[in-house]
């Protein structure tokens, strides 16, 4: 059942066996996995199933650089579905060097392994719509299927790894009819979420009470609770509560909004490669189950061990598109239409400067001097984006010249630096706004010039291309747009010592029995991957964990496997 909070009565209190607070893919995703174990789920979701101007606002915060990470509104929806209504659907899992304590990354390890996810990356593959979990070109495309690009051959740097996407899936569409079905769920919106009330002696949240924008009040009691919220909202929640705990809820040892990372990202360098564009597969692949697919680059964990680099991954990229040197009409279509396009993508396109009429000109002229690439690349983009369920990824452009620049996607060291605060503006619920300071540091670019570096001695040795950058500007490329693509990770990280992690393996937070978080804000480090997939099979792990602490009489998914 779905309902609107303004129709609870102020000051009523619910009982359920678990309150979730956020209806992202996490939040989804767990309270349909609950509800078929047989627990009774209260979802409790700020926004509607569309924007809502009012609700939206809810996220303005402060933010310490704005060159740096965009304002706290924007590249994030207060909405059913969360931001899955605006991702771009990319999915992979993370490899399992992800996972290990490394030397050479700074506050790295996880207290679970890959091995303790596996068992739930297909479901979460499944409920993201992105097809079979197979992530290897060969399983995933056909043994006979081309290399990406012939006759390289390097033991060093992998070509196989797959990144597959999503329609991509909005959660609270896609999920809007089993929510409203599921007969144990009951789903409120416009439910804001304003306190986490622990009993006095701090050791187990008593209630968890929510406040609507006409002013209504109520509150949740359930055997567990769990925050849903994304990186920053989490921060925010657990921050805000601190009429028990003074320093907020979870945060003894001041660990709760510390250690938030993104993923450190730009196009960087030249790669040109020989032989024939026929030699070089750049663009979308189709998995038989119908899923785009893309290879990209990456280096070896075993290689990262014996070289001490953090995890990263390359996809040849057309030239940056703010240029007009490129004359190529589609970039510059792009370039002229930013104002269009969704504000995180838009951004891009600004290149942090300001275009001079000069510039337009060129770009203008790009556009009418290749009409018929620019054409053929609007009926494509109408037919197979705009109009399509599933959705081709992004631009792809024709390989005419064999030259690429890298795209670069790279793990962030968690540093403890870089965090969510509170701020001093309150919203007009009268929560505190945040404060939003995300910094990376020097090993973050010398790891990524140590990979690029490798990289280029690998296509030498190879004969197959030449790859070049300007060291000098590396740190400037890889920073362009700040944090990247709204992936709020870290902010209640994971481990086993409480003065340096908020949660347990179990996602519980240490101090607090009946807590938890979904999402990631959980992760101990950030991967070279988007945080989505993950995100959704944490989810379905920490399904699993209620279950049994509930004592339902489900077996777990690893359960069943033993039986």
């Amino acid at each position: 059942m779905i309902d609107d909070a303004a129709n609870i009565q102020n000051g009523a209190t619910f009982h359920t066996d678990v309150c979730i607070v956020g209806a992202g893919p996490a939040g989804i995703a767990l309270a349909m996995d609950l509800s078929g174990r047989g627990l009774s789920v209260m979802l409790l979701e700020s926004g509607y199933l569309e924007l809502d101007a009012k609700t939206q606002s809810l996220y303005e915060g402060e933010v310490a650089d704005e060159r740096m990470h965009s304002p706290p509104d924007k590249y994030r929806q207060r909405r059913l579905g969360g931001s899955s209504a605006i991702w771009g659907g990319r999915c992979m899992p993370m490899d399992p060097v992800d996972f290990e304590s490394r030397d050479y990354v700074a506050n790295s390890g996880w207290p679970i392994s890959y091995s303790d996810l596996l068992p739930y990356y297909p479901e979460a593959n499944a409920l993201a719509e992105a097809g079979r979990f197979s992530y290897e070109a060969s399983e995933a495309l056909g043994p006979q299927v081309a290399p990406m690009i012939r006759g390289f051959n390097s033991p060093k740097i992998r070509t196989t790894g797959l990144e597959r996407f999503s329609c991509p899936t909005h959660f609270g569409t896609r999920y809007f009819k089993r929510l409203q079905l599921a007969p144990l769920i009951k789903v409120w919106l416009g439910a804001n979420c304003v306190r986490l009330g622990l009993n006095a002696d701090g050791r187990s949240l008593q209630t968890t009470e929510f406040a609507t924008l006409s002013g209504n009040r109520f509150s949740v009691s359930a055997r567990a609770t769990v925050l849903a919220t994304g990186g920053i909202e989490t921060a925010r929640l657990m921050l805000a509560s601190r009429d028990i705990a003074p320093a907020g809820v979870g945060n003894l040892h001041d660990v709760v909004g510390r250690y938030y990372m993104c993923h450190i990202a730009g196009n960087v360098g030249t790669l040109s490669l020989k032989g024939p564009p026929s030699n070089v597969l750049h663009g979308y692949e189709m998995a038989p189950e119908g899923i785009y697919c893309r290879r990209r680059l990456s280096v070896t964990a075993e290689e990262q061990r014996r070289r001490g680099l953090a995890n990263a991954v390359a996809r040849l990229h057309f030239p940056r598109i703010t240029d007009p040197s490129h004359r190529n009409g589609v970039l510059s279509g792009l370039f002229l239409a930013r104002k269009l396009i969704s504000y995180e993508y838009g951004k891009r396109l600004n290149d942090g400067n300001a275009a001079t009429l000069g510039t337009y000109t060129r770009h203008l002229l790009n556009v009418v001097a290749d009409p018929l690439d620019t054409s053929a690349f609007l009926a494509h983009w109408l037919t197979k984006r705009t109009l399509a369920d599933r959705k081709f990824p992004s631009v792809i452009l024709r390989n005419r010249t064999n030259r690429f620049s890298l795209e670069m996607h790279g793990e962030q060291t968690p540093i403890a630096e870089s965090r969510v605060t509170l701020s001093d503006q309150i919203d007009p619920l009268g929560m505190p706004k945040v404060r939003v300071d995300w910094r990376y540091c020097a090993a973050d670019i010398e790891s990524l010039r140590r990979t690029l570096d490798l990289t280029a001695e690998e296509f030498e040795a190879s004969g197959t291309g030449r790859f070049e950058y300007q060291r000098e500007t590396l740190e400037q490329d890889l920073t362009r747009f700040g944090a990247y693509g709204g992936h709020h990770i870290g902010t209640a990280r994971m481990g086993h010592d409480v003065r340096s992690s908020v949660v347990n393996a179990d996602c519980q937070v240490h101090a607090v029995h009946n807590l938890f978080i979904a999402g990631s804000a959980v992760f101990p480090t950030s991967s070279q991957a988007n945080p989505t997939l993950t995100l959704i099979a944490l989810a379905l792990r920490l399904g699993d964990t209620l279950s049994r602490r509930l004592d339902t009489r489900r077996l777990s998914r690893t359960e069943k496997a033993v039986a």
